[in-house]
């Protein structure tokens, strides 16, 4: 009931208020599992993409969002609920691989899960090298990976603002990626190296963004 709450009320509202360009929508799989890799300007990047993709895309939310007492705490949690938004614990010593593992899961019942390859926002705009998360989900799940760029994202709501402000934004999906390749090498930490860095060209030439810390390409032998 809140996805579609979510769908038949937020996304008109954000429609109205920020006019975005979509573009890309028919990239993202009719069925079964695919993760959606983008880069990342704002906090409000998790909302824009669920409500701009054709299909229920999963993100994970600080446990906070979900435990905050009163009449805040219920509307954070409906509307982290509504948007596909799942509770992790990030300061216990397994968080990166317990998110994973959640992800996994959501992934092996066939559906949507978003994740920053990035790992955190960028505060100047420009586009980091990826962590090899992603590629490990990719290659453990088998499912394909579309790559998405957000642009304006960062002037709605700026790192360390508050509140959102009216401003236009753009949504690109891209044409979906796999790794035939890497078939069965999750565990292969060049395999997982190697699709991470397709994954964030991919988003870099979505997005345009000036690259930062990705170094001289490794050779390949």
């Amino acid at each position: 009931m809140f996805y579609l709450v979510a769908r038949f009320v937020l996304r008109p509202l954000f429609w109205l208020l920020f006019r975005p360009r979509v573009r890309g929508r028919g990239n993202v799989p009719v069925e079964g599992a695919f993760i959606i890799a983008s880069n990342h300007l704002s906090f409000i990047d998790s909302m824009v993409i669920p409500l701009s993709a054709p299909r229920r895309v999963h993100y994970l939310a600080k446990a906070e969002y979900f435990t905050s007492p009163g009449v805040g705490g219920w509307l954070s949690r409906t509307l982290f609920g509504a948007l596909g938004a799942m509770p992790v614990e990030r300061e216990t010593h397994r968080a990166a691989q317990a998110a994973l593992d959640t992800a996994l899961g959501v992934l092996r019942q066939g559906e949507g899960f978003g994740i920053y390859p990035e790992g955190t926002r960028s505060r100047d705009g420009r586009l980091a090298r990826g962590k090899t998360g992603v590629a490990w989900l990719a290659l453990t799940a088998g499912c394909p990976v579309v790559p998405v760029a957000v642009r304006g994202t960062d002037r709605i709501q700026p790192v360390g603002s508050r509140w959102p402000r009216p401003h236009r934004f753009s949504v690109v999906f891209g044409e979906p990626l796999t790794f035939p390749d890497h078939a069965g090498k999750a565990g292969n930490g060049r395999a997982r190296r190697e699709v991470t860095d397709r994954i964030m060209e991919a988003i870099a030439d979505l997005s345009g963004q000036e690259k930062a810390g990705w170094g001289a390409p490794r050779p390949v032998s």
